[in-house]
């Protein structure tokens, strides 16, 4: 019989940031190097299963091309499979686990079969990918507040908050959207934002990152140009208009900043 105590099941359902790992928090650091077993998503950027500790077992359950993807369900079931085998489990998610990550929903799963749990921020791409090519989400004269909607239900379908953003004058920020470009423009273009500075970021804070900037009207013809793909955002307001030039595809940039001359 072991003379070592069994390890107390728990669940740490952490954020791993926007993609660029040195945005990372020194709590995940620690939570990550305490880990028994981390079960990271495809948004995690791989630098960071560096803090995981020796000896300490890691499953990838994200969605990549040409890999087994795992339901919602079957990861419930690993989070509390691993806890009561192993002990500690960090649920490693891309942004903040709390904005359209599931990480409530995986706590409180947790909760139901006995998992202690806790949750630690990351900094959600929603705000930093804009910000890492010079868009703020609020900015005075501008933007007064923001919104954060996502454009794909858990069905694959559009979700409705994509219609009532529209109807908005604040800035607003879509996830999980560049698959619905065409129908989020053809919204937005409806209630009269056809003409509004826009911008599209893929895989922002990170070296490979893109921007496409224009019009509401002109962004499926640009971000299909540009080669634009996900993980991306759309940012939809005024405050497009303060992309960085050296950041943008010139001659895309161009066209903005004609655009804000006369604006």
């Amino acid at each position: 019989m072991s003379n070592f105590p069994t390890p107390l099941p728990r669940l740490t359902v952490l954020g791993a940031g926007p993609g660029d790992p040195e945005l990372f928090t020194l709590k995940g650091v620690r939570v990550l190097g305490e880990a028994d077993v981390v079960l990271y998503d495809a948004l995690a950027n791989n630098d960071l299963l560096r803090y995981v500790r020796p000896g300490a077992q890691q499953i990838f359950v994200g969605k990549r091309r040409g890999m087994r993807s795992y339901a919602q369900d079957e990861i419930n079931a690993l989070i509390v499979e691993n806890a009561l085998q192993h002990g500690h489990v960090v649920r490693l998610k891309g942004g903040d686990p709390f904005v359209f990550g599931r990480g409530r929903e995986e706590m409180l799963y947790a909760e139901q079969h006995g998992l202690l749990t806790e949750y630690v921020p990351g900094i959600s791409s929603a705000v930093a990918a804009a910000g890492s090519v010079g868009i703020p989400v609020t900015h005075r004269g501008s933007s007064e507040g923001f919104q954060v909607v996502t454009a794909t239900t858990a069905t694959g379908e559009l979700s409705t908050a994509v219609r009532e953003a529209a109807r908005s004058r604040t800035t607003t920020v879509i996830l999980m959207g560049l698959s619905q470009l065409g129908r989020i423009v053809e919204i937005f273009s409806q209630h009269g934002h056809g003409q509004t500075p826009a911008a599209i970021v893929q895989n922002g804070t990170l070296p490979t990152a893109q921007l496409v900037t224009g019009l509401v009207a002109q962004l499926p013809e640009r971000a299909a140009a540009a080669g634009i793909g996900a993980p991306a955002i759309i940012i939809i307001g005024q405050v497009a208009r303060l992309a960085k030039a050296e950041a943008a595809v010139p001659t895309v940039f161009a066209d903005l900043l004609a655009y804000a001359a006369v604006a």
